[in-house]
């Protein structure tokens, strides 16, 4: 008994080492087109199911996402923009903030209700 459960844990470990070796991936799809205008847009795909694609407007504009098979076994799938606010990605697996406390809300509330005079500098 003792001898079948160490060929089943040596089994398991050459598993888990096989597939966590991905160096043998390859890429499968790519295409990229840069226009004149300044637009661009790519598309890539590899033999390990990482994907991902990306439009824009160079410097300016970006779009797009990209996923994969996390280690642990979980899809990851991001989608994202990039612009004058910054890198913003969206995907079920991210963590999100906690709600706003009330009290918090009501502050600002009233200070949103009860504006403060401005008041002029002397020049």
């Amino acid at each position: 008994m003792c001898k079948i459960s160490l060929i089943v844990a040596a089994l398991c470990l050459v598993a888990c080492c096989y597939a966590a070796d991905e160096s043998d991936a390859v890429v499968t799809k790519y295409t990229s087109q840069i226009n004149e205008d300044g637009t661009y847009g790519y598309e890539y795909g590899t033999s390990n199911n990482i994907q991902g694609q990306e439009s824009g407007v160079g410097g300016a504009y970006a779009q797009g996402s990209y996923s994969y098979i996390a280690p642990d076994g979980q899809p990851i799938q991001i989608e994202y923009t990039a612009d004058q606010n910054g890198y913003q990605p969206k995907g079920d697996h991210l963590p999100t903030p906690p709600p706003i406390p009330d009290y918090i809300l009501r502050a600002l509330e009233y200070i949103e209700t009860h504006p403060f005079p401005r008041i002029q500098l002397k020049k």
